[in-house]
């Protein structure tokens, strides 16, 4: 497995969906998957997706400036860590965010999201 491969295929997918149609995300959640979005903790694939389809705005567009991984344990997980930019629908200014993933492997082979952690950077 290569940490770089899986985090740039994931970051790719999951800021598409989330601009396009965040309740299609729950796929990515499993229930001991946990959400921190701005200090709020949220459990569950359920939970997480009423959290993310209830934020107060109906699109918006991502922008990664950078993306950085690395190896997570003897089970094969990869931590990813996002930096960029989101530009909400109707806004004139862009918002900074980062966002940190854990993603765990599958009996399938593929990667869901253990531990999610969204920040807005305001500097």
């Amino acid at each position: 497995m290569d940490p770089d491969a899986v985090a740039k295929a994931f970051v790719e997918h999951y800021y598409r969906t989330f601009d396009g149609n965040r309740a299609a995300l729950g796929g990515l959640y499993q229930d001991a998957s946990m959400l921190t979005f701005e200090g709020d903790k949220i459990q569950g694939a359920a939970a997480i997706v009423a959290k993310l389809t209830s934020l107060p705005f109906q699109q918006c567009a991502h922008a990664i400036s950078t993306v950085d991984c690395q190896p997570s344990g003897p089970a094969g997980g990869v931590l990813v860590f996002v930096s960029g930019s989101l530009q909400l629908a109707g806004e004139s200014h862009t918002l900074k965010f980062s966002q940190m993933f854990h993603l765990m492997p599958t009996p399938q082979g593929s990667f869901y999201v253990l531990n999610d952690i969204f920040r807005l950077n305001y500097a």
